[in-house]
């Protein structure tokens, strides 16, 4: 049950069903998945899965997108009676739809978005954020450009059951969830380095009185044949306010396939 997001994503990345390509005609799908897996054994036993979907529907006044993906990853850990046994170490889940209007302006939209977050590991459990406003393109040339997008939104979270955060009248939050008013902000930056060699960065952000939480992802694309890409990514999410026994920042560098259909 816990891979079956992953092994959907895989199913999708190494499908060898094809479309032909349209030149320079843009279609009314663009779907890519991503997947990257990394299994050790001997003295050090791990497993890593990671894998993601997504799809771009460009339809006459919308763009809409949606995004899914999942990591998981088990270490083989010694107990207290000295045996080796595996012990899951991050599992994260994540779902997302946007659906932007076109406004008549070149390159502004208004949206709408919706995401929701399982992390087992993560500063707080579930995450739910639904958010509308303004998208906008900075900067645009040939080989580049910049949008930002920017809006108020609502936000519902839970702790992690074992968080040692106390709310203001002393009592435990561990398990409990919260609702609160957010803003939001996005720049989405993209370069085309080459004809095989494409980057993007990626910033969020999502202010709220609880906590504002930050994501960044820079990652670096090369293609290997038509279809077919691979991907170095680093992303960092930072949460300001978190329980004493978690960190505010967490990384992840990744190394996938990206196959697009």
């Amino acid at each position: 049950m816990k891979l079956r997001l992953l092994s959907l994503c895989v199913i999708a990345a190494t499908s060898t069903h094809s479309f032909a390509e349209e030149a320079k005609e843009k279609k009314t799908w663009d779907v890519t998945s991503e997947v990257g897996a990394i299994v050790t054994s001997g003295n050090t036993s791990t497993t890593t899965l990671k894998g993601g979907i997504k799809a771009k529907h460009h339809l006459e006044n919308w763009n809409n997108e949606y995004k899914l993906s999942g990591i998981y990853k088990e270490d083989e850990i010694e107990n207290e009676a000295g045996e080796r046994e595996k012990e899951r170490t991050n599992e994260k889940y994540s779902a997302s739809a946007q659906g932007n209007y076109k406004l008549n302006e070149d390159h502004s939209h208004l949206f709408v978005y919706g995401s929701y977050d399982s992390d087992y590991f993560g500063a707080y459990r579930n995450e739910a954020v639904f958010s509308v406003g303004y998208g906008l393109r900075l900067f645009n040339s040939d080989n580049m450009y910049l949008n930002a997008e920017v809006g108020p939104g609502v936000k519902r979270f839970e702790y992690q059951e074992d968080s040692s955060e106390l709310d203001d009248s002393g009592n435990s939050l561990a398990g409990e969830s919260e609702n609160e008013v957010i803003g939001v902000a996005k720049l989405d930056y993209n370069w085309q380095v080459s004809e095989n060699a494409r980057f993007t960065q990626l910033l969020s952000m999502e202010y709220g009185d609880t906590n504002t939480k930050t994501v960044s992802e820079s990652a670096l694309l090369t293609k290997i044949n038509g279809s077919l890409q691979m991907k170095f990514a680093y992303n960092i999410t930072h949460n300001s306010d978190v329980s004493e026994e978690k960190k505010n920042t967490d990384t992840e560098t990744s190394l996938t396939l990206v196959y697009s259909f």
